[in-house]
């Protein structure tokens, strides 16, 4: 008969000791499904039950909207808003008239090959007069719509092709806006200090030499110096003046000097005594008030262009008596003048080491006598 083993009950010891072992031969295993359950998961994730028509449609959409963000984080989307969303003033412009003429031109251009070329305007904040939008550049069409819509009252005329810009990264408001119109068109020498001196009175920039060297950067020295004039005819003239778009050159430097001699009172009082009735009239009221004032004297410490060096006047009396040409080809010549002789050697191949030493021969020659 088999004998019987005996079962002795674990002791807090052994049980510890099984714990132990069971943990350290147990592998430890990533929480999670089966890795057959991962891949079906991963494959229905990935499946797209659409046909393959609108997959590709899909993708071109994304791809499209990508490029259009991108587009239009660049100023580069041209859009189509309404007139009565645009505030026209909302810089002071540059051009103090618009010609007719030229404005009836591009009114029947635009009527009849439409707006070719877009306005750029900027986003208003909180405008509480109901803009949305800042004219920028474009000025003349703009205005040039506006008066197609009052006449036609097209539906084609309320809005305007547009294209939204980002004034800081462009110089600023009033750098973008008068880069336009010198390239475009032609400004006065008025027009031009009257936007800087207002540039400066508005904050954009410290003063006015410096509005004037920030908004015209690729003028010349000399362009700088005549636009700083007339900046200074509109602080101190402006309102006198009837047509001052219409200023001579010439008539505005010597307001400008004039006003810097201290003559202010002076043409302020001429100005005022009438009323002129066209742009010649007041050049010769201009030209009649400088006539009454001392000459200015012209200040050193200014600059102003370098005087030219004329050459010395020929002598009437002077008399070649002899002239010889040597077998080196240089020309020699002997001048009786009224307060004197001149030799005189022409010819390429004479240097200056020669001249020291015909020098020292003559002096030499000289001595003897």
């Amino acid at each position: 008969m088999a004998k019987r083993r005996k079962l002795v009950a674990p002791t807090p010891d052994d049980l510890t000791r099984f714990e132990e072992e069971f943990r350290r031969e147990t592998i430890t295993r990533p929480m999670g499904g089966a890795p057959i359950a991962q891949v079906a998961a991963e494959s229905a994730g990935a499946y797209d039950p659409r046909p393959p028509q609108d997959r590709e449609r899909a993708a071109k959409d994304r791809s499209d909207a990508d490029k259009f963000r991108d587009m239009s984080g660049r100023g580069l989307v041209m859009l189509e808003i309404p007139l009565d969303e645009i505030d026209a003033d909302a810089l002071v412009r540059d051009r103090v008239v618009l010609d007719t003429e030229e404005m009836n031109e591009l009114q029947m251009s635009i009527s009849t090959n439409g707006l070719r070329l877009p306005i750029e305007v900027y986003p208003l904040n909180d405008d509480r007069r109901g803009f949305r939008y800042g004219l920028l550049s474009g000025y003349r069409r703009f205005r040039a719509v506006q008066a197609l819509r009052e006449i036609s009252a097209k539906a084609e005329h309320a809005t305007i092709r547009a294209v939204l810009r980002d004034p800081s990264e462009m110089g600023g408001t009033f750098a973008a806006m008068i880069e336009e119109n010198e390239i475009r068109a032609n400004l006065s020498h008025f027009e031009r200090g009257r936007i800087a001196v207002i540039a400066s009175q508005q904050g954009a920039f410290v003063t006015v030499e410096t509005a004037v060297d920030g908004l015209f950067p690729m003028a010349s020295k000399g362009k700088r110096s005549k636009i700083r004039s007339f900046a200074l005819i509109f602080e101190e003239l402006g309102d006198m003046l009837h047509f001052p778009e219409q200023l001579r050159e010439r008539d505005g430097l010597k307001l400008a000097a004039a006003l810097r001699a201290g003559a202010e009172a002076q043409l302020r009082e001429a100005l005022a005594r009438r009323v002129p009735q066209t742009a010649t009239d007041e050049a010769e009221m201009i030209v009649r008030a400088l006539s009454q004032l001392d000459p200015v004297t012209a200040d050193p410490s200014k600059g102003g262009r370098p005087k030219k060096t004329l050459p010395p006047k020929a002598d009437p009396n002077a008399n070649v008596r002899e002239t010889r040409i040597l077998a080196s080809g240089v020309n020699l010549k002997s001048i009786a003048q009224t307060d004197g002789w001149s030799i005189q050697l022409q010819g390429a191949r004479i240097n200056a080491e020669q001249i020291d030493h015909i020098m020292q021969q003559l002096s030499d020659l000289l001595d003897q006598s």
